[in-house]
């Protein structure tokens, strides 16, 4: 139904947008100015488009006038945007051409290039030796079930490490029986599963994730790990001295000196820390006043590096290997601390806080 005043308020609508859209146009100086303007008067909620909603309201007898005069003034405005936009184009051309010469023989700006996490740097270090003495690499789940985390690897029923407060548990509060299940508490589980799949020999080695509940400058609820053991005939201690020596001076320096001390773990018998000469103030050179001074060794020249020790019979015998028949040895180490070790870093923090300015030094 047409209403009286319709008329009125489209007219008044043409007169005031074409009074007023091209000198706004033209005061654009650039092209989203000039697209901005343009949507006022043509836009979806444009002052033009409004009153075009109107048509339906004017008296049959206007409505044809109106609707050509509403699209002439339409077609005007997209004449001058245009022309403006042409010419605002124009210009930046001009200027480019005109302005100073571009140098083409500059280096270009290329994008830095990332790079491997510490980490993963030491991972992939540390393997590549193992791997080069005869090592294979293995994989296992980071939630693991309890009794492959402790009761196969010997751990006695009040252990400490067996505490809840030191695991975090998918199901339930408390350990409830070997089927438990957990997030895994070190990398010796991927010992369990590969010598209950696998009959000796077998050399392995396994780095990945664990989880306890750990929190300062030296240790993280996350952190890497890696396992390594080899079981066969006849296997000594002097074999895995050999190993783990070889494997420091390969992944250190030639020179560092390496001890072994008498040590309690569950799973091993006899169990022992290995020490090696400090890398931070090369104890192996026999500067003693700078031995004296490293805050690192704390002036004794020894740094404790990882534990290792021959595999426990009841470990063995969990997972159905004969100890009269066979013998191994197994070892295992923090990748964060190796890390924090070669490259000099003093909080465990920094590798977990993907801060891009501490990433880029190595």
């Amino acid at each position: 139904m047409a209403e009286p005043d319709a008329v009125q308020t489209f007219e008044d609508g043409l007169t005031k947008i074409r009074g007023a859209y091209e000198q706004a146009l033209r005061d654009a100086t650039d092209e989203p100015e000039l697209r901005l303007v343009n949507g006022r008067y043509v836009g979806p909620q444009g002052e033009l488009t409004k009153l075009l909603k109107l048509m339906p309201k004017l008296p049959g007898d206007r409505r044809r006038e109106l609707g050509q005069r509403a699209n002439a003034l339409k077609q005007e405005i997209q004449t001058t945007f245009d022309v403006v936009l042409d010419g605002i184009h124009r210009r930046a051309r001009d200027a480019e051409l005109t302005g100073p010469s571009l140098d083409v023989t500059l280096p270009g700006r290329w994008p830095m290039p990332g790079r491997l996490h510490p980490i993963t740097r030491i991972r992939n270090e540390v393997l590549e030796i193992l791997v080069s003495l005869g090592f294979d690499v293995a994989d296992g789940p980071e939630i693991e079930l309890y009794e492959n985390c402790f009761d196969k690897l010997g751990f006695p029923p009040d252990h400490p490490a067996t505490d809840e407060h030191d695991t975090f548990f998918i199901e339930g509060g408390k350990p409830s029986g070997p089927h438990s299940v957990l997030l895994r508490t070190q990398t010796s589980t991927i010992q369990v599963r590969e010598m209950s799949r696998r009959e000796p020999p077998l050399a392995i080695v396994s780095p990945g994730a664990v989880y306890r509940r750990d929190d300062d400058a030296t240790h993280s609820p996350m952190f890497f790990q890696l396992e390594g053991f080899l079981v066969d005939t006849d296997v000594t201690f002097a074999e895995l001295k050999g190993v783990l020596t070889l494997f420091l001076r390969r992944l250190f320096d030639e020179h560092v000196a390496v001890r072994f001390r008498a040590s309690y773990f569950p799973f091993v018998e006899p169990g022992g820390e290995v020490d090696m000469s400090c890398v931070f103030c090369r104890a192996w050179e026999g500067d003693k006043e700078r031995t004296t001074a490293c805050r690192v060794c704390k002036g004794n020249g020894w740094m404790e590096i990882l534990g290792c020790g021959m595999i426990h019979p009841v470990v063995f015998e969990n997972v159905g290997y004969d100890p009269e028949k066979y013998t191994g040895f197994a070892f295992g180490m923090g990748l964060d601390r190796i890390a924090m070790l070669k490259y000099g870093i003093p909080n465990i923090k920094l590798l977990y806080d993907n801060d891009v300015r501490f990433l880029s030094q190595f």
